[in-house]
């Protein structure tokens, strides 16, 4: 399993233009599961040598599939992730003994998005709704959302499929190949545009969650916690810079480069999505991670067991922060966090 998952890693690796980041001593690889525009922060820090400047120089891969990442970073072929709360928590019921430094939303943010005949939730008995993957974050997402419109797929008969990312799930949506999706609100505003019906804006309904988060193996962070500490002062100005209302115009270049936008229009519904969503102290909320805990006992009751305190360790990141580091980086950028 190791070996399978260290060639999968490097062939991905290899498929982004990754592969030089092996020849650079000390360079991190953060993998992430995501693509939408909430991963800016990352990407940000990445683009501006946030990492480096903070003395661990680090670069982004993406990989495809949430269970994917985690099972490398199981496995030791990946250092450091950032996903999302439900595949770190299965992970962590399968015996991994995994920590989330970090969170960067901790409220379920997506909007539920049907095809224009489907009017109300009533209307998803027995349709097809697809998701990236079983038992990741934008899965997990959807039957949150799902619950929270009154819908269970087991009992409505809805089928649940797996099709891609949410690219992909917004093309699939308008192909006719699934009834309904979930999706970040830079898919699905343009999908409102062409007629498809929004059956709940999420972001209101205040559902605790855990989404994008920075996910370590507690060895690692043992072993590691200056490289950690270092990762985290440059995600933390990555985040400060985002919301910088002055860096608008960077941080829209930056995630339209990596999602390959070229509308203006659905850029800065993106932009929206990152500034509504973004904590700027990214602490893991524990009320998110029970959250998701609760929707996995209906499946699976060993999850029952997880303790969700021990999944997170704040540590050094409450340690920044009573340093002043988080205080001074927000002035910096002209902003009080």
């Amino acid at each position: 399993m190791r070996a399978a998952l260290a060639i999968v890693f490097a062939c991905l690796v290899w498929v982004h233009g990754e592969a030089r980041a092996a020849s650079a001593p000390g360079k991190i690889v953060i993998a992430h599961a995501a693509m939408n525009a909430r991963v800016a922060p990352l990407w940000v820090a990445e683009d501006h040598g946030f990492f480096a400047k903070y003395g661990t120089p680090a670069s982004t891969i993406f990989i495809r599939q949430a269970p994917i990442l985690v099972a490398a970073l199981t496995a030791g072929d990946v250092k450091v992730g950032y996903t999302g709360g439900s595949s770190v928590l299965a992970a962590v019921m399968g015996g991994a003994d995994l920590k989330m430094v970090a969170t960067l939303t901790n409220r379920l943010g997506y909007d539920l998005v049907a095809a224009p005949s489907i009017k109300t939730s009533k209307d998803l008995r027995g349709k097809r709704f697809g998701v990236q993957s079983i038992g990741g974050t934008l899965w997990m997402a959807g039957m949150l959302g799902l619950e929270h419109v009154g819908i269970d797929p087991n009992r409505d008969d809805v089928k649940v499929l797996v099709i891609g990312d949410q690219t992909v799930l917004a093309q699939a949506l308008e192909a006719g190949h699934i009834d309904a999706t979930i999706l970040d609100g830079v898919f699905s505003r343009r999908l409102k545009q062409k007629g498809y019906t929004i059956l709940s804006e999420l972001y209101d309904s205040g559902i605790p969650f855990s989404g994008q988060a920075i996910v370590v193996r507690a060895p690692y962070l043992q072993e590691q916690r200056g490289t950690m500490e270092n990762i985290l002062k440059g995600l933390v100005e990555g985040i400060a810079f985002t919301l910088a209302p002055k860096n608008k115009a960077q941080v829209i270049a930056t995630f339209s480069k990596h999602l390959k936008i070229s509308d203006p229009a659905v850029a800065e519904e993106g932009y929206i999505d990152i500034v509504r969503n973004t904590d700027r102290v990214p602490y893991a909320g524990p009320d998110g991670l029970r959250n998701i805990q609760r929707f996995m006992k209906l499946r699976t009751p060993a999850a029952e067991k997880i303790k969700i305190n021990e999944v997170i360790d704040d540590s050094i990141l409450k340690g920044l922060e009573r340093s002043g580091f988080v205080a001074r980086l927000y002035e910096s950028y002209g902003m009080k966090y």
